[in-house]
């Protein structure tokens, strides 16, 4: 009997695979724009408000801050109407308007000469970012392999950190020579607008579609996560870098360099975070997580090192990556057709906490001190470990195959 010859190997990937990688390619290039759009954003914005204008800030104090970001937070509700509104409508396309948006609010603050100007425009482009944030990892969701979600969306992470990697280089430059806020703001929104045009090439037919709404008792433990998260975050993002740079006048070169560090590690790290995630499960990330956070939280509110200060404000901004196990967590108890609607409804579950965060936190500064804001953030970290321990040990199959 002869053998069969051996069937050639054909090195062209199939059409599924082929459009796999075109998917992963053109979402990480999108991320990679409103990444470091947003990076400059986040690296420029403390010194703008609290420098004055003399420096070429706005000269404002921890309250009107507080209120800032209650107000740009309110986004990431209206978000989820917005969503509904939307629905049908193709994720790329949706991507496309979102990311346009808000590379044209966050250009804008060329023209920022005062606070009603500030809290106008960041209204503008944050509506566009929280419409935007549930798609990536939606739609890296539906391109990963099975097994290596985590991984993949370690991956988008760190193509993040390069590019605000990137982003602060270009920042601390300009800052060296001379360049005021304004301008800066210009180049991020112009990459962002670069980002909004990749989303059109991403594969339309990701994932079927899904319902409007998904809000479900079932989900009732990624929802509590999702809040307590956005508590946890919006008393970091609110106020850790303006308490360097208002109390212990940390200068914007300085605040780029911590960035930049924070987007090194993350560049190096987000991967293993990843993978770490596939192999023990989202209980013990989570709750390590949250138990880092009180031993930040306390620390911001008691240590007056600046140096030690500085290395709390790193690995505070790299811990975010381990948030990454809410999303995995979607994957396990929702299926395909539920994963964008469900991750929507995590962030505004996150965004009403991030709403009153800020706005609490601006009173709690302005009639108690900062150190009273800092340990309300310690007290919510705590409720973060006891939810997190609640979370299912190891790796259960995905809860939806049984429904």
């Amino acid at each position: 009997m002869l053998a069969e010859e051996p069937q050639p190997v054909d090195p062209i990937p199939s059409h599924a695979e082929a459009k796999r990688r075109q998917g992963i390619f053109f979402v990480s290039v999108a991320v990679a724009a409103v990444s470091f759009a947003i990076t400059a954003q986040m690296g420029l914005n403390d010194n703008f408000l609290a420098n004055p204008p003399s420096l070429g800030g706005l000269g404002i104090d921890g309250f009107q801050k507080g209120l800032v970001e209650a107000a740009r937070e309110t986004c990431g509700i209206t978000a989820l109407l917005i969503f509904a509104v939307l629905a049908g409508m193709v994720e790329r396309t949706i991507a496309f308007y979102a990311v346009a948006v808000f590379a044209l609010g966050l250009g804008s603050y060329f023209w920022v000469y005062d606070y009603f100007w500030v809290v106008a425009l960041s209204l503008v482009w944050s509506q566009g970012l929280h419409v935007w944030m549930p798609l990536p990892n939606s739609m890296m969701l539906s391109l990963a392999e099975r097994g290596r979600t985590g991984y993949r969306l370690g991956q988008l992470q760190a193509v993040g950190a390069v590019a605000s990697g990137i982003a602060l280089v270009a920042c601390w430059a300009m800052s060296v020579a001379g360049v005021s806020f304004r301008p800066m703001y210009v180049v991020a929104g112009l990459v962002a607008l670069a980002g909004a045009f990749a989303c059109l090439a991403i594969p339309r037919d990701l994932k079927a579609p899904g319902p409007r709404f998904v809000f479900r008792r079932k989900y009732g433990l990624y929802y509590l996560l999702c809040f307590l998260e956005g508590s946890r975050k919006q008393i970091f993002l609110a106020f850790a870098g303006f308490l360097l740079v208002k109390k212990y006048d940390t200068p914007l070169k300085d605040m780029i360099l911590l960035m930049a560090a924070v987007q090194a590690i993350n560049w190096m790290a987000s991967p293993a975070i990843g993978r770490l995630i596939d192999r023990v499960g989202e209980r013990p990330v989570l709750m390590t997580y949250s138990g880092c956070m009180v031993v930040f939280f306390v620390g911001y509110a008691f240590i007056p090192s600046r140096p030690v200060l500085w290395a709390l404000f790193v690995l505070d901004n790299v811990l975010f990556s381990l948030g990454l196990a809410l999303t995995t967590y979607v994957r396990k108890i929702a299926p395909a057709s539920e994963h964008t609607p469900t991750l929507s409804m995590g962030v505004a579950m996150n965004h009403v906490a991030a709403v009153l965060v800020p706005l609490a936190g601006a009173f709690l500064w302005k009639y108690w001190g900062f150190r009273s804001a800092f340990l309300v953030g310690a007290a919510v970290a705590v409720a973060g470990v006891l939810a997190a321990s609640k979370l299912p040990r190891g790796q259960p199959a995905p809860a939806w195959r049984h429904d």
